[in-house]
């Protein structure tokens, strides 16, 4: 093979170059519409026999997948969080509470068809009152189950890593002596 030059620019394709690819979804997502929205809901818990329950709702995800999680809802128009969380929590659960303590407040981004979302969700510790545990009056119906599971145990029901967070401060809050 002496003599014999070998082009290996010709035989072997080039990837793409990786800053094209970045540069490209950065114009796709520089042209969507930004979005504001905040939430409010939380943990709602009732005592029975000496153990803690909490609320929780089944909602379907975008994939048509069913995903527990914590009731909240959109603030309406000059609604301040802690009301939002009362009301949404009983819309979506027939639960009434009272807030005893605020737990967190989650702040995400996600793209949502045309727009980019900026949200914010304030979740608060509340004490049950009164109600029984129904979907039947969600006046927007996204919330298909509801159903109240142990304290010990929801985090290993909940969908999404943030709140099982909140359940981890709420049991902190709750039981700061059992807690390492």
């Amino acid at each position: 093979m002496a003599g014999h030059k070998h082009n290996r620019k010709a035989a072997v394709p080039r990837p793409p170059r990786r800053r094209f690819v970045a540069r490209s979804l950065a114009v796709q997502t520089s042209r969507l519409h930004v979005v504001d929205e905040t939430s409010a809901g939380g943990l709602v818990v009732k005592v029975e026999n000496g153990k803690p329950y909490v609320a929780v709702i089944a909602r379907r995800n975008r994939a048509g997948k069913i995903e527990w999680c914590l009731p909240k809802g959109h603030l309406e128009h000059g609604e301040s969080a802690e009301s939002a969380a009362t009301r949404e929590i009983a819309e979506e659960t027939g639960i009434l509470g009272n807030i005893v303590s605020p737990l967190a407040s989650i702040d995400y981004w996600f793209s949502s068809g045309d727009r980019r979302v900026h949200k914010v969700v304030h979740h608060y510790l509340l004490e049950f009152v009164e109600g029984e545990i129904t979907v039947e009056n969600d006046p927007d119906q996204e919330a298909e189950d509801a159903a109240w599971f142990p304290l010990s145990e929801v985090s290993k029901r909940l969908a999404y890593p943030n709140e099982r967070r909140v359940v981890a401060i709420a049991l902190d809050l709750l039981y700061p002596e059992t807690r390492p």
